[in-house]
C-alpha cells in the first residue's frame, strides 16, 4: 500500500482541515498517482475535497468511526477494515489520524516536500528521521513562484 502527502519543512500537512500552501505541480502529481486507483481518506479530509465529495475516477474508501453512508464511497470503520477491503493497490490520502492508523500497512510514501513553514496543526511522521524508511527516488529542486519543492519517494526498509 502507498501513501501520498505534501509536507512543509517541519513535516506539517495542514491547518484547520486544509492545506495552507497549494502548488499546481503537486495537484497534477496527485492526480497522476491516484487516478484509477483505490484511495483511503478520512472524513475530515474528504470535506476539503471539491464539493466535499469523493474523488472522481477513483474507488473511494472513507475511514471513519461514524456510522454514515456517502454516495460514491465505501465506509471502513478501522484501519484493518480499510486495508482488507482496499486490496494492495491503494493509496492513503490522509489526514493525520488516517496516516497514523494506516502506517503499518504502508510500504511506500510519495512526498511533495515544500520548502516553507506555514502554521500547521497536523503533521506527518518525519521519514527523514525514521530508521525504518529510506529515500528511493528524489527529483531535483523545483520552483513554483517563490516556493521551492521536490518530489521524493520513500520506501519502508524491510
Amino acid at each position: 500500500m502507498d501513501a501520498i502527502v505534501a509536507v512543509y519543512s517541519d513535516w506539517g500537512i495542514g491547518a484547520g482541515g486544509t492545506q495552507p500552501v497549494v502548488l499546481k505541480a503537486d495537484r497534477q502529481h496527485f492526480i497522476e498517482l491516484t487516478l484509477g486507483k483505490t484511495v483511503i481518506v478520512g472524513r475530515r479530509t474528504l470535506a476539503d475535497f471539491p464539493g466535499g465529495r469523493p474523488l472522481k475516477g477513483r474507488r473511494n474508501i472513507i475511514l471513519t468511526r461514524q456510522k454514515m453512508s456517502i454516495d460514491g464511497a465505501e465506509i471502513a470503520h478501522s484501519a484493518e477494515e480499510a486495508a482488507e477491503i482496499s486490496g494492495t493497490d491503494a493509496i492513503v490520502l490522509g489526514g493525520q489520524s488516517v496516516f497514523h492508523d494506516m502506517m503499518p500497512y504502508i510500504d511506500r510514501v510519495f512526498v511533495t516536500k515544500i520548502n516553507c513553514r506555514p502554521h500547521s496543526d497536523s503533521f506527518f511522521e518525519d521519514l527523514d528521521a525514521s530508521v525504518g524508511w529510506r529515500i528511493a527516488e528524489q527529483s531535483e529542486a523545483l520552483r513554483e513562484g517563490d516556493i521551492e519543492y521536490s518530489f521524493i519517494c520513500y520506501e519502508r526498509i524491510k
